[in-house]
């Protein structure tokens, strides 16, 4: 695991055992990437419109759109969709497909800005680049394009940041609170032999972490969900999952959970983590309880252990 990514983790974590909200460190990595984007960005704007003595939008569609110096991820985000989306559309993620779709795009998008320019009659927008003593001037058209291709980018990079916090943080959460707890490593596992899979309409899904006790194997899940996503739940109970593990929980989720026998953990709620004492008393796992004094330096400690 990069640097990078470990201070993450960690943090996140942290903020978890603690009952505190760990989207402030995803938010501050999604501002810190798209300000990174953004500055990149408007150097190729400036490069491509001083390149280009036209002054139609050709330059844009030319530099950004038709150009080969790109992805196709990055030209589908020049013409205001991302990729994610075309291959939801089209059943496809090849390149062919994206810069096709791209295209369209692009072309859509200028109409629209067209329409809505002479709908709006004396609207006027004017975007001023300069970089190391280079400025160019964005008309209202260019200005729209790029302001959308940035929105677009940014929703983009939103999406896939929560994605990996998810994915980076689920496993080493679940072995920090087994560990906090003492909990011997035969009684936990991240893979086990011949199974790790459970079924969920018609693919398979990888099980988050399993429990064990002396004769039984129960399957857990976690999930960095807040209180308006209850799909994560829903699908959960539908994979017949015996361990909850959530940031929030609605009260309907609980009920649901409570109806079904289901054991679960709201990290945010009063009693948080220490909450998963009673499932191990009820599951027969052996434990001891947290030291709470020595809370902070044992968390350390397990983190550098397990975050290597």
């Amino acid at each position: 695991m990069d640097a990078k990514r470990k201070s993450s983790t960690k943090e996140i974590i942290k903020r978890l055992i603690g009952g505190k909200d760990y989207r402030i460190i995803t938010q501050t990595e999604i501002n810190t990437r798209f300000l990174e984007y953004c500055i990149d960005f408007f150097k190729e704007v400036i490069n491509a419109k001083m390149k280009n003595e036209s002054i139609t939008m050709d330059w844009y569609r030319k530099h950004f759109i038709e150009s080969t110096e790109y992805n196709p991820a990055d030209i589908a985000i020049h013409a205001g969709i991302n990729k994610k989306t075309i291959t939801n559309m089209f059943n496809s993620g090849t390149k062919e497909v994206v810069i096709s779709a791209s295209v369209d795009s692009y072309e859509t998008l200028v109409s629209s800005i067209e329409n809505l320019i002479e709908e709006k009659g004396n609207l006027d927008i004017q975007l001023s680049i300069r970089f190391n003593g280079v400025s160019v001037e964005l008309n209202l058209n260019e200005s729209l394009i790029v302001i959308n291709s940035l929105a677009v980018k940014r929703a983009a990079i939103r999406g896939g940041a929560y994605s990996a916090t998810g994915k980076n943080v689920e496993g080493p959460l679940m072995l920090t609170i087994c560990k906090l707890f003492k909990v011997d490593e035969s009684n936990y596992s991240l893979n086990i032999s011949g199974g790790g899979k459970a079924s969920y309409g018609d693919f398979e899904r990888e099980i988050d972490f399993f429990l064990k006790n002396e004769s039984k194997t129960y399957k857990c899940e976690v999930k960095l969900m807040g209180k308006g996503n209850p799909e994560s739940a829903d699908a959960f109970i539908a994979r017949e999952s015996n361990v909850f593990i959530a940031d929030k929980l609605s009260e309907t989720n609980i009920k649901q959970f409570k109806s079904l026998g289901v054991h679960w953990v709201e990290l945010r709620s009063s009693e948080g983590f220490l909450s998963f004492e009673k499932i191990l008393k009820e599951l027969n796992i052996p434990y001891e309880k947290v030291n709470l004094k020595k809370l902070e330096s044992n968390l350390d400690e397990i983190l550098e252990e397990i975050l290597k």
